[in-house]
């Protein structure tokens, strides 16, 4: 969804900027043909000049990042754009990649000659077909009007894997090999794609490129707050009346998104709970959530992140319990077993929280849960691991009396009730499901 803010999606709902002609018409391409009439510098002083941080989730500097890549190698220099967009509850990469491919490309232009590229590599989730299909089509006419110049734009479909939203899992998929984050340093920006440096970027912060160049740097930074510079565009879902992307100026607050832009809470129901910035950050009670902003130190002060911009809402159905066990089986599920804090310690994150789901765990369970979560948090090879300790141990700590509750019901409280209840799919790994993981351990001990 579009309004007079939007930069990204700016121009979307006027004219069908899956065209070329359409994409002209808006002005496209202008800034593209600016930026070739500029020394590459200059244009990375406009990206430092507009504090653009990163949309994927991190939120680091993209002119910070750019100005890193290792000079004077004799080495080629590779762009990668991220546009394997995996995390749970986030759709804004698709409706950029369909609406507008042609601002993706021209930000993918732009951003190859700041940096003296001439290879593009766009990284597009498996599951994404007809998003691959147009960016495409919009790459075959942008390369059919001489737009491309000198650069090599390859799409590169991805096969599923959750790990590959990692920068250097993506890299090692773009050469062939397994999808496994690689040990850091050396960054990519010294040694990526091929050995050689590499800047990589996701889809939105790519997209927003020729709009920073259209309005200035310092022009840009004026815009959202302090630190937090620019738009951004925000998946909304959960239980909210109108689900949906919504771009909106970084600063904006929370509130305003879920009940004045999303509708609020369907059915007169009450707030619970709100997953700021996709499956992977800290939960926000909803006694946290008033008055927060959506920024990334107003976040970052709440205790939470911002994320990939997956703004989750759940009301007083949701069983947290339920929720806490849904993230986990997908951690474990996606952990590509490369290093043993994560591969180890999700699996058993996943089966302590079985028991304590259905209420027959012991009473230790609790703290366990919460010390093998903090066993893996910060010990492993790539953020997947960390996402998992991160996100359960909020929920764990914030809603204990919910998760004491199942303990002391011998069950779920809100039986059937829940609004998540049935969407689980255990994954077995012992046979015996009438005992907890720490019955079978100390069991198999004996």
């Amino acid at each position: 969804m579009t309004d007079a803010s939007a930069l990204v999606l700016a121009d979307a709902d006027a004219h069908d900027l899956t065209t070329l002609a359409g994409y002209r018409e808006a002005g496209g391409y202008g800034q593209l043909a600016r930026a070739r009439r500029m020394e590459p510098q200059q244009v990375l002083e406009e990206l430092l000049a507009s504090n653009l941080r990163g949309r994927g989730g991190a939120g680091f500097p993209m002119g910070r990042k750019a100005s890193f890549l290792a000079k004077g190698t004799g080495l080629p220099v590779y762009l990668a754009v991220n546009a394997d967009e995996s995390e749970p509850g986030t759709f804004k990469d698709r409706e950029i990649m369909l609406r507008v491919p042609h601002r993706l490309l021209e930000g993918c232009l732009i951003t190859a000659h700041a940096i003296g590229s001439q290879h593009v590599f766009v990284y597009i989730r498996g599951e994404y077909l007809t998003e691959f299909e147009v960016v495409r089509s919009a790459l075959d006419e942008a390369r059919a009007a001489g737009l491309l110049g000198e650069v090599t734009v390859v799409l590169h479909r991805g096969a599923g894997a959750y790990i590959c939203g990692e920068e250097t899992a993506l890299l090692e998929s773009l050469e062939g090999a397994r999808g496994q984050p690689r040990v850091k340093p050396p960054f990519p920006a010294v040694v990526g794609l091929y050995a050689s440096p590499t800047l990589i970027n996701n889809v939105e912060t790519i997209a927003t490129v020729p709009k920073i160049l259209e309005l200035g740097g310092a022009a840009y930074a004026t815009l959202g707050v302090a630190n937090s510079t620019g738009t951004r565009v925000f998946s909304l879902s959960g239980n909210v009346v109108r689900p949906g992307n919504y771009e909106l100026p970084l600063g904006t607050p929370l509130r305003e998104l879920i009940y004045e832009l999303g509708g609020g809470i369907p059915d007169g129901r009450a707030l619970k709970a709100v997953i700021p910035g996709g499956s992977s950050t800290p939960i926000l009670r909803a006694d946290e959530s008033d008055g927060v902003r959506l920024d990334f130190d107003a976040m970052a002060q709440a205790g939470t992140m911002l994320g990939s911009g997956a703004v989750i809402v759940l009301d007083e159905r949701a069983c947290i319990v339920q929720l806490a066990l849904r993230v986990a089986q997908f951690y474990e599920y996606e952990s590509c077993g490369k290093c043993v804090p994560c591969r180890e310690g999700t699996r058993w994150v996943t089966q302590i929280l079985h028991p304590i789901e259905e209420g027959r765990a012991a009473q230790g369970e609790l703290d366990l849960l919460l010390d093998v979560c903090d066993r893996i948090n910060g010990k492993c090879l790539c953020p997947l691991g960390d996402s998992d300790a991160i996100a359960v141990a909020s929920y764990a700590t914030k809603f204990r009396d919910e998760f004491q509750r199942h303990l002391d019901a011998g069950g779920c409280p809100f039986g059937g009730a829940s609004s998540l209840d049935g969407l689980l799919a255990p994954i077995e790994f012992y046979p015996d499901r009438s005992r907890s993981r720490m019955e079978v351990a100390h069991a198999s001990a004996h």
